[in-house]
């Protein structure tokens, strides 16, 4: 049945249009607009997105029945995690929800609880000091804020 495919492919694109626009409002760096801006990478990503998708709609898979068991549910979690993520990212700030989000997932995928959270608290570090120091990029510290260094 290439129902599911098919429909999926075109709530996809609707989604890669979606993301494609709101990167175009992505307010242009200080100093002018560059080659390579903020709007770059999510560009990139919505034209994937709807390549893939329009992939999907020409050449749907024939057997393609979608998983309402158990890995139905995990994928409804999974979703459920990153909308999440996306919600508390400001309030709670970025070390800790990447710490609640990527720990749920490794919990979620067969991992002891302890070991997931600290999986997720080390991404979240890592991924911040990167971001911060090596790129220069600001990642919101939200109520770890009393952490942050002038």
């Amino acid at each position: 049945m290439t129902y599911n495919d098919r429909t999926f492919g075109i709530l996809m694109i609707v989604l890669a249009v979606a993301y494609g626009w709101g990167a175009t409002q992505l307010p242009a760096p200080f100093g002018g607009s560059e080659a390579v801006g903020p709007e770059t990478f999510p560009l990139l990503l919505s034209v994937v997105l709807g390549l893939s998708s329009l992939y999907m709609i020409v050449r749907p898979d024939p057997d393609n029945a979608w998983p309402w068991s158990r890995t139905g549910i995990e994928l409804v979690v999974a979703v459920v995690v990153l909308i999440l993520y996306a919600m508390l990212l400001q309030p709670l700030g970025f070390i800790l929800s990447t710490t609640l989000a990527v720990g749920t997932l490794c919990w979620r995928m067969g991992s002891a609880p302890v070991r997931a959270y600290l999986t997720g608290a080390a991404s979240g570090v890592v991924v911040f000091l990167v971001f911060n120091f090596a790129l220069d990029l600001a990642l919101p510290l939200g109520v770890l804020s009393f952490l942050e260094v002038s």
